[in-house]
């Protein structure tokens, strides 16, 4: 049972969850200008966990035949037979029972917006068919995080520019570790026909493309900072030299080490920071 539980964690990635949760809190802090309510948070975290399951487990059923073919992935839970597509169904159906109903206790605007980001999770597997600007329509559909926890604490829709900056910013962040993360697949997308910015365009400036992604990022991120306070400031300051240091290890080959481990720290830094200054 333990092993079965542990496997549906790894099937979801229940860590991609954890360092793109900061940011949902992020909205919610910068709305109310501090602290707002234990049950509010316990909600936020509940909601943007069931639709953060949704969206992975979205994908793995999308790309299961795709994921098959291609030697990184065939291990996966689908392709390889450790978990059945019944199974993977299930899941889904729970997160977005989870999602839904949490969102319907969240407020009234949460939940008549609630479908938006299930859509959008639902369109982005289908478009690496089509186009390389998948990698734009993932930054999207995280950059819901920080409007939705915005919307959590104001049942309203009219954003402040600290909010408007920070999901366009949170775009091109998520954009720039994408294009990275594909490029483990560049050969493999050119074979199928899959579309990423690698695959297109090469390596070369899929890595250039990234770095401007990540420096757009910084850019509107630190105008975020600006308007918040001076040790706001500060930590998107830290948060540029570890920008740096995600691309140094790219170059380097060591991929695992710039997607998972700096931008964890990225979005915990960028929460503390305006915490700090609230």
């Amino acid at each position: 049972m333990i092993g079965k539980l542990r496997d549906y964690a790894d099937f979801v990635k229940i860590e991609h969850t954890l360092f793109a949760l900061p940011f949902a809190y992020l909205g919610a802090f910068i709305a109310q200008r501090g602290w707002f309510g234990l049950k509010l948070f316990i909600l936020i975290a509940i909601a943007f966990t069931g639709m953060r399951t949704l969206a992975m487990t979205l994908n793995r059923i999308i790309d299961r035949e795709i994921d098959a073919l291609n030697p990184r992935t065939a291990n996966r839970h689908l392709p390889s037979g450790r978990m059945s597509l019944r199974e993977a169904y299930a899941i889904l159906l729970v997160a977005l029972i989870v999602y839904e109903v949490s969102a319907y206790f969240i407020n009234e605007t949460a939940f008549i917006l609630s479908p938006i980001p299930v859509l959008v999770a639902y369109i982005y597997p289908y478009l690496k068919r089509f186009t390389c600007l998948c990698h734009y329509v993932l930054g999207l559909n995280l950059a819901f995080a920080p409007l939705g926890g915005w919307v959590a604490v104001k049942d309203s829709i009219f954003f402040d520019e600290t909010i408007l900056l920070l999901s366009l910013a949170v775009i091109f962040w998520v954009a720039g570790f994408d294009i990275i993360y594909a490029l483990q697949d560049l050969e493999f997308d050119r074979k199928f026909g899959l579309h990423s910015i690698g695959a297109c365009f090469g390596k070369t400036f899929a890595l250039r493309l990234s770095a401007l992604n990540h420096a757009i990022f910084f850019v509107l991120v630190l105008f975020s900072a600006v308007m918040w306070g001076k040790i706001a400031v500060v930590g998107v300051t830290v948060i540029g030299l570890l920008l740096v240091y995600e691309h140094l290890a790219v170059r380097s080959g060591d991929i695992e080490t710039a997607f998972f481990k700096v931008n964890a720290t990225i979005s915990s830094i960028l929460l503390l920071t305006f915490l700090l200054t609230t």
